[in-house]
């Protein structure tokens, strides 16, 4: 059944947050089933989500591009097997074209709240910027919460870090206007983003100063332009660019054996020792570098100039830690003081206070820190207890440390389109999971993640809460998600209507 359009302002059928891979993925799910009234609310002038916001230098995926894509739209011409950002934005904005999204865009339009309508069940979410009227409410009778686990910077609270005199940015807010060339720089924080960044700016900055905390596994890149061979095979064989992408998928998939089995990694952090003995020769730089955790406690993450970035002569790597940051300086924890012209953070994002301090209301007036009080949760990482029609897109407990989030993005959308099948074909206006279905899926969760590596590795990480309970990660394979999703038991959902 196609639905009219909505006039301005709604009431929307579904009103999306966010032109990232969820939001985007949600929106053509909608599409395809024939459902066309829905509006996406997009803070910044133009879509690409993570892929817009991080622009930092040498900024790429670590999955590879052909399973980094939605199963539906493959790409024939990826240029190399790890694809950097300004081609994923590149194919973000084709995806735009060729599904016609536009027209259902809202740029510069910041979402600032949503609250739930009992009496009408419909959800009002308010939203600023210069796409919006002061004041305005776009309502929807569902509400698809696509803004992803990684989109709030961590910035740390350090002593003196106000009193700063020269330059201070996240990776994730990079400063393009300022010229590193000749300074001297401080990186704080070796994740995910600063392997990748690291060897781009020891190019030409005078000195480079890392502060490390935590050392993390590190697995070769194994990255390579796709050639022309496999381009045009792609093109004109799709059956050799599915085989392709199965087969990454399953290798990807292979590493879940070891979360909980560490010992099944130890052929892969093997290779990880190999590969830092290789290209760190100086014995005290290689002890500073080796992880003292087991594999799979935080993200692998994979690299081939991160290691010989380190061994420059105008880097120097410390982990005494920080004490304090003077007007011009950084004090490490062993008394050493860095004279510093620039900070840049490389300190990963807020994921399991990432709705702290959101103004989210749902049936009658239950606030979301209210019901997370205990703990983010929610039922498949996508419907929470008490908020009905709302529908988070990589909520709590659904992301991936070893394989392609967008197979977890196409699993929820399905799962979002079959909610809002179960409530119209019942007359409904609204469908809530049950808090027990919540309570019970949530048990499992922390059940099945006792004794996995995320919990028992010995490292923090950005999966677990304060008090140490697994609030990110999928505890299961990819292939369990899928199956979770593919059906509805309507015993889990209550379904009602407006009166």
């Amino acid at each position: 059944m196609v639905t009219p359009a909505a006039g301005p302002g709604g009431p929307y059928t579904v009103v999306i947050v966010g032109t990232g891979f969820s939001g985007l993925g949600m929106a053509i799910g909608l599409k395809k089933s024939g459902m066309h009234d829905f509006v996406i609310l997009e803070k910044a002038a133009e879509v690409g989500g993570t892929w817009r916001e991080n622009t930092y230098p040498g900024c790429a995926c670590d999955i590879m591009s052909l399973l980094y894509s939605f199963s539906f739209e493959p790409k024939s011409d990826w240029s190399r097997m790890f694809p950097k950002q300004a081609e994923l934005l590149e194919y973000i904005k084709h995806v735009v074209d060729k599904y016609d999204l536009a027209q259902h865009i809202r740029f510069e339009t910041e979402v600032t709240g949503a609250e739930y309508d009992d009496a009408t069940d419909t959800w009002g979410v308010t939203v600023a910027g210069e796409g919006a009227e002061p004041g305005e409410v776009v309502r929807g009778r569902a509400l698809a919460a696509g803004m992803g686990p990684l989109h709030r910077p961590s910035v740390p609270d350090l002593k003196g870090l106000s009193s700063f005199r020269g330059t201070t940015f996240h990776s994730a807010e990079w400063d393009h206007d300022y010229d590193l060339t000749g300074k001297r720089v401080a990186v704080i924080g070796t994740g995910a983003s600063a392997i990748q960044f690291v060897p781009q700016i020891a190019k030409k900055v005078g000195s480079l100063t890392l502060f490390q905390r935590t050392p993390p596994w590190i697995m070769p890149k194994p990255d390579r332009r796709v050639t022309a061979v496999e381009r045009t095979l792609f093109r004109r064989v799709p059956g050799v660019q599915r085989g392709y992408r199965n087969g990454i998928y399953l290798l990807q998939e292979s590493f879940v054996l070891g979360f909980k089995n560490p010992g099944l990694l130890k052929a892969a952090s093997g290779i990880a020792q190999w590969h830092l003995r290789r290209q760190i020769p100086d014995p005290d730089l290689r002890r500073k570098l080796t992880p003292d955790y087991t594999m799979g406690c935080k993200r692998t993450l994979v690299s081939s100039d991160y290691y010989p970035a380190l061994t420059r002569p105008n880097v120097e790597l410390t982990t005494a830690g920080i004490a304090e940051i003077r007007e011009n300086s950084i004090v490490a924890r062993d008394g050493t003081e860095y004279e510093v012209d620039a900070i840049i953070f490389g300190t990963g994002f807020h994921v399991t206070d990432a709705f702290a301090d959101a103004h989210i209301v749902g049936r009658r007036g239950l606030r979301i820190q209210d019901a997370w009080r205990d703990g983010i949760k929610a039922h498949l990482g996508v419907s929470v207890a008490g908020f009905p029609n709302l529908f988070l897109l990589l909520g709590p407990n659904s992301g991936l440390g070893h394989n392609s989030m967008i197979f977890m993005i196409e699993a929820q959308v399905r799962y979002v389109l079959r909610c809002l099948e179960m409530m119209t074909s019942g007359g409904g206006s609204r469908i809530a999971v049950r808090d027990s279905v919540q309570d019970r899926f949530n048990a499992w969760v922390q059940a099945k993640s006792e004794g996995a590596v995320w919990v028992k590795g010995g490292c923090d990480s950005w999966y677990l809460d304060e008090n140490g309970a697994n609030r990110a990660a999928w505890p299961a394979s990819t292939v369990n998600y899928w199956l979770r999703t593919r059906r509805l038991s309507p015993g889990d959902f209550e379904v009602g209507a407006a009166r």
